[in-house]
């Protein structure tokens, strides 16, 4: 049976429970943490040799995509009724946002160390304790607005700009991809610091803390974040039904993106799908 992903807002009380319910549930089992491993493995840049699969290719929507689902089905085998809500960033844009109250995310991190001490996911509390990924503090921590460079979060004009791109990605396949709308939706531009990160990117960025980087998962709200994501890339298929996931073969030998970038066909590692397998999600979920 097809189910629903609601816009956080959207919960009621009890659903919002039952979601924080299952993640603490998870973590105390150790299968979270097992899931920000995977992510800090496959987190890899342009500099990196190797195959990159999950961010500055192509394959950044199809393996958080797949990513997602396998921690959605994590879920919904401790109670069938969850789903991943979404964090719509254009419309819930301050931290006064219902997504950040003390039933569900926690607020922002207090000055000083940052460290959470609101919500059911703050250290205090005794439930979420941070192990992958971090060298020293154990605690999740948020700096919202990242007041040592400040940024706000995307508008829908910046979206906008994105979502209007027909094409599904374009060469070199990296951060450096002037046009297509997977990088722009990932959030590369010329420049440094925050004036270089648009939509996904600026939304990590905003709240800053353990959202940054590679072990980003050891913020919940990595999960609404990325919900929001899929789903925009969901809007764009719709908008574009003749446009399909590029590159459709591999970069050729001689290539700089040779064996660095996953084509429609191939494998993403470590699902074992490829692209081409995880474009139609209507038959498995819906969004509200």
């Amino acid at each position: 049976m097809v189910y629903t992903r609601k816009d956080q807002r959207d919960l009621t009380r009890a659903e919002r429970r039952k979601f924080v319910d299952a993640v603490l549930e998870l973590k105390r089992s150790g299968r979270y943490d097992d899931f920000v491993r995977t992510h800090v493995r496959h987190y890899s840049s342009d500099g990196d040799d190797g195959l990159r699969a999950a961010h500055m290719a192509p394959s950044f929507l199809p393996w958080h995509r797949q990513y997602l689902l396998d921690f959605e089905r994590a879920l919904r085998a401790l109670d069938p009724t969850v789903t991943v809500p979404y964090w719509d960033w254009t419309r819930d844009r301050t931290a006064a946002a219902s997504l950040w109250g003390e039933d569900f995310m926690g607020g922002n991190g207090r000055r000083g160390d940052r460290q959470v001490m609101t919500g059911p996911f703050a250290h205090v509390r005794g439930d979420w304790t941070v192990t992958v990924g971090v060298t020293e503090n154990r605690f999740l921590s948020r700096d919202f607005g990242h007041p040592a460079d400040p940024v706000e979060l995307p508008t829908r004009k910046e979206l906008a700009w994105a979502m209007d791109d027909p094409v599904y990605d374009s060469e070199p396949w990296n951060s450096t991809s002037a046009s297509g709308f997977r990088n722009k939706l990932e959030g590369w531009t010329p420049g440094k610091g925050s004036a270089r990160l648009r939509n996904h990117n600026r939304v990590h960025r905003w709240v800053g803390g353990l959202m940054l980087g590679g072990a980003s998962v050891n913020d919940p709200v990595f999960w609404l974040h990325h919900s929001f994501v899929d789903l925009l890339w969901s809007r764009w298929q719709t908008r574009n039904p003749g446009a399909r996931y590029q590159p459709a073969t591999p970069p050729p030998r001689g290539s700089s993106q040779y064996g660095r970038v996953v084509a429609r066909h191939e494998p993403m590692p470590p699902f074992g799908v490829t692209p081409a397998d995880v474009a139609d999600h209507s038959r498995v979920y819906r969004y509200a």
